[in-house]
């Protein structure tokens, strides 16, 4: 096991009773209180299914995949993390069992294991610990969330390692905190406990202990039924947590601390407490209860029958309206829809569009639409990825007359407008990647340096020239259409540092139109919303004061 700062504590946030309960927001709110009473955090995921990333997954199944500065593609959860404690997570946060078997097979190919048969006991768990306990500096809390709910197959490995680690680094070190759910019954007209209960023996099965309960439920929990859940599951009385519904996300660090969580963890750790200055967070639920007025932007996607597809785009977007004391309504509108139906019909109502990223045919032609109507109406509009990918194709083909542009992507035939690339630079060094290369192993990932024209719009909304932003793309716009883009009124504002990748597009004819090949939304906080989002927002604004 590494070698560990001895103040470090590790609490570890199981879920039981159902899924989706709110593990990564119960624990991303938990370390941004204990930050506000001075204490440095490190969150991490560890999600028992056997991909070894979600970066192969369907949006439909998973959602987000969130992808961080140093490449890492990981559960959407670390958004929740980065946007709540402001702490940029790295490739050592996340893991999956896909990753944990992939090491120990390639452990035990190499010959470390000196010829054992090898075991999820110890194998597997030694390798869960060492996840747990690796890279870590001087922090004082690092919190775990283990994915998925307890009583699932694949989750057993991974209470039988936090119940190892636990052992390893003694109790007064380790908290087990666990997330249930308290049933309302209409018809009995109370809360049940029983489910709760049975989670926590099953949780006691695995020989874990919960030291804390944090009680999702639709109403305040009466004191008896309070006593009766410390009494049955062994558990201070001070420690079973009501986490109750709020309207919006950011209530939930000033809820859980109002409820004495914080207090409850440093009193278990029989650290002193110092006072929390929750400032930072009263002031974004102050903003979002009483905006000064109300601003629609349509997000034009292809996977909004599943919102949390794009959840660190939704909340960029009601960062922006924060940041502008307006609440951000989105109007997501299925990019197919715009392929059968009027487009005037469809978004003659919004005062912003805002094309996302996306991989795949399906919707392409909508998005288009979408880009035309935005720049033909003087639309604010924000395309992301695949849609800076659309706006060049749209500018070339309805703009310059070229009509079979397009993306290699869709069509090997095409005028190539957006192509596959196999090679650039990153840090100094040759990257080099391969067509038929595995789907995970194709893409330029994670934090990556851009260049700004002087003047552009876009270094006027960065107030800088030089800009490090994070990528998930395989294909990327060809900058020999440079010269002809401009011609059609677009010009390439951001490029690569070797200038050879074009990084941003913008409409110097248009109020407000800018498209990036990267993901400003991943790096967006509440209290540090992303720059492109804020003008975005406030351009959408204007508009709307205009209608």
């Amino acid at each position: 096991m590494s070698e560990l700062n001895p103040k470090t504590k590790f609490i570890f946030i199981t879920g039981g009773v159902v899924s989706s309960l709110g593990k990564g927001l119960a624990s991303a709110s938990l370390a941004s209180i204990l930050q506000c009473r001075g204490f440095k955090v490190r969150l991490r995921k560890l999600d028992p299914y056997l991909n070894v990333d979600p970066g192969t997954m369907s949006p439909f199944q998973h959602g987000e995949v969130f992808v961080t500065d140093d490449g890492t593609e990981a559960d959407l959860d670390l958004g929740h993390y980065e946007r709540f404690s402001g702490v940029a997570a790295k490739r050592s946060d996340s893991t999956t069992t896909g990753k944990i078997y992939q090491r120990v097979i390639d452990k035990e190919r190499h010959g470390d294991y000196l010829g054992s048969t090898i075991q999820v006991i110890p194998h597997v768990t030694n390798e869960i610990k060492n996840f747990i306990v690796s890279d870590l500096e001087d922090e004082d809390f690092v919190l775990c969330e283990i994915g998925g709910t307890v009583g699932d197959i694949e989750g057993q490995p991974y209470l039988e390692a936090i119940r190892q680690l636990a052992y390893d680094l003694g109790r007064e070190r380790t908290m087990f905190l666990h997330l249930t759910l308290l049933p309302y019954i209409p018809t009995a007209g109370e809360l049940k406990t029983k489910p709760t209960q049975h989670s926590v023996k099953k949780l006691q099965e695995y020989g874990i202990q919960p030291d804390m309960l944090l009680c999702r439920s639709q109403m305040p929990i009466p004191e008896n039924e309070r006593k009766k859940i410390a009494l049955f599951c062994n558990i201070k009385e001070s420690n079973v947590i009501q986490a109750l519904d709020v309207s919006n996300i950011y209530q939930v660090p000033l809820a859980y601390s109002k409820e004495g969580m914080d207090k409850a963890v440093c009193d278990y750790f029989n650290l002193h407490c110092p006072d929390a200055d929750l400032s930072r967070w009263e002031k974004i639920v102050e903003t979002v209860k009483a905006p000064e007025g109300e601003v629609k932007i349509a997000v034009v996607g292809k996977y909004v029958k599943l919102l949390e597809a794009y959840k660190s785009l939704s909340e960029a977007l009601n960062h922006g309206g924060i940041a502008n004391k307006y609440k951000v309504r989105i109007k997501w509108i299925d990019a197919e829809d715009l392929e059968t139906g009027d487009a005037d019909s469809i978004l003659s109502d919004v005062s912003g569009i805002l094309v996302p990223g996306g991989f795949g045919s399906r919707g392409t032609a909508g998005k288009i639409a979408a880009v035309k109507y935005a720049r033909e109406h003087k639309i604010p509009f924000l395309g992301i990825c695949f849609g800076m990918q659309m706006a060049v194709i749209e500018t070339m083909r309805n703009v310059l007359g070229v009509q079979n542009a397009n993306t290699t992507e869709l069509d090997e035939k095409c005028e190539a407008v957006v192509g596959l690339m196999t090679e650039w630079d990153k840090d100094g060094a040759k990257q080099i990647r391969h067509k038929d290369g595995d789907l995970g192993g194709t893409m330029r990932l994670g934090a990556y340096e851009a260049v700004l024209k002087p003047g552009s719009k876009v270094a006027e909304v960065y107030g800088s020239e030089h800009i490090s932003e994070r990528h998930r793309h395989r294909y990327e716009v060809n900058i020999k259409y440079k010269d002809q883009l401009e011609k059609g009124g677009m010009i390439i504002s951001g490029t690569s540092p070797d200038g050879k990748l074009p990084e941003i597009v913008e409409r110097p004819d248009h109020p407000w139109f800018i498209g990036v090949q990267f993901h400003p939304e991943l790096k967006s906080k509440p209290f540090a919303p992303h720059p492109l989002f804020v003008e975005f927002v406030k351009a959408s604004i204007k508009q709307n004061r205009l209608v």
